[in-house]
């Protein structure tokens, strides 16, 4: 017998070939050792190739037909008498003889140009099955062990010790792991890299928070409850819109758990990213209102061809439907595909107000953090100060000043 230990200088460099199942690795290994054959006596049909991937080990037999001597015509399938009862003294012209070859038979350049190319042939091999096998992941949960962490990325294994790559910009902003942590991540893209896979896994995409939500509650694993749309600005806040079908099941209610033991579990994973569950509905103006929650809404006026919504709210309220850096307005408006805006409504019910947190987006968090801390919140407020009293009351140049009152006039004037 050959130990293939002789060609491939440890059989389990691809005897264990990661993802390659024994079949796939058997007929590999013979389809290599007949080119083998074929490159040394121009035909294979005459051998018999045995491997036995469980030992690591190969029998080649090459059969010849016993003729006699002098009548040799092909010598690769013939052998003369004399030669034959050498190896078998009661062999007979006519007679079949299988003879094992070893690996001298072959050369050693043949072997090392053989070794080349079956190692070549498993990597290649190892590569196309753990792309099939990742790219028909994407989308599902997996468990890792951080294997190493640089500054743009983190390298994960799983079980099988395939490398998976996490990029920072797929982390939860708190996200700290450290070599031999386990971590959860979804899938999120195989991308492929001079022909290698690279598996790109997230924490902070829409489908980690669905899949974690469909292992925590067995009714949305089950169908019973539809997750219509996620939304999250991850580790801050999520806002998931939820929907049954059977009417006797409250898909918020199923969704949090009882005392919030669901919510709260994924919200741990989520390193305390706020969890908003709200049940979806095809009425516009109750759907938005819910999607500000936990804002209270006095009353709305929707525009569907620009798909804006201006919704009024107590002054109180104001802060809570904007929420922390302004996360609960955003959330609010992608989930519902609006864009809302804003507005304080005075005692008598009047348009009177609106808060400054509203103009991020053309003014500075910075700037408004000034007015705010001299007690200014909204827009009126500031418009109802001089440039030369807010110069003086604020750390902020006049320049500033004067460009922050006409972007703030101007949203009157709208």
């Amino acid at each position: 017998r050959m130990n293939i230990n002789n060609l491939i200088e440890s059989f389990g460099e691809f005897k264990e070939g990661k993802n390659i199942d024994k079949t796939t690795m058997m007929r590999v290994v013979e389809d290599m050792f007949r080119a083998m054959i074929r490159k040394k006596f121009t035909a294979d049909e005459n051998f018999d190739v045995i491997v036995n991937p469980d030992k690591g080990d190969i029998q080649i037999f090459r059969n010849r037909t016993i003729v006699e001597d002098g009548a040799v015509e092909d010598e690769n399938t013939q052998v003369a008498y004399s030669e034959a009862i050498k190896i078998e003294p009661d062999f007979e012209v006519g007679e079949d003889l299988a003879e094992e070859m070893s690996m001298d038979d072959f050369g050693r350049r043949n072997i090392l140009s053989a070794r080349q190319t079956l190692v070549q042939k498993i990597l290649e091999l190892e590569k196309d099955n753990l792309y099939k096998k990742y790219k028909d992941r994407i989308g599902e949960i997996i468990s890792g062990e951080v294997y190493q962490t640089w500054k743009k990325e983190t390298l994960v294994l799983d079980d099988e010790g395939n490398e998976l790559l996490l990029p920072r910009s797929e982390m939860i902003p708190a996200d700290m792991f450290k070599k031999g942590d386990t971590l959860r991540a979804v899938v999120l893209r195989v991308d492929t890299m001079s022909n290698t896979p690279r598996i790109i896994i997230s924490r902070s995409a829409p489908e980690f928070l669905h899949r974690l939500m469909e292992l925590e509650v067995p009714e949305i694993f089950d169908g019973l409850i539809t997750i219509k749309a996620i939304m999250r600005e991850p580790g801050e806040r999520a806002k998931v819109a939820v929907e049954s079908y059977d009417d006797r099941i409250d898909p918020v209610g199923a969704c949090v758990g009882m005392k919030g033991a669901r919510i709260t579990g994924i919200s741990r994973e989520l390193r305390g990213e706020n969890i908003d569950v709200i049940a979806y509905t095809n009425n516009l103006q109750l759907f938005i209102t819910r999607a500000l929650s936990p804002a209270k809404i006095t009353s709305m006026s929707i525009d569907l061809e620009k798909r804006t919504a201006k919704v009024f709210l107590k002054p109180d309220q104001i802060s809570l439907a904007i929420g922390r850096g302004g996360n609960n307005i955003k959330l609010a408006g992608k989930l519902t595909g609006f864009e809302i805006d804003v507005f304080r409504e005075s005692a008598d019910g009047e348009v009177e107000d609106v808060d400054l947190d509203e103009f991020t987006d053309e003014i500075d968090q910075w700037i408004i953090d000034e007015f705010k801390n001299v007690g200014l919140d909204s827009a009126r407020q500031v418009l109802g100060k001089t440039v030369e009293d807010l110069t003086r009351l604020t750390e902020l140049e006049e320049e500033t000043i004067r460009e922050v009152h006409k972007i703030l006039q101007a949203e009157f004037e709208e």
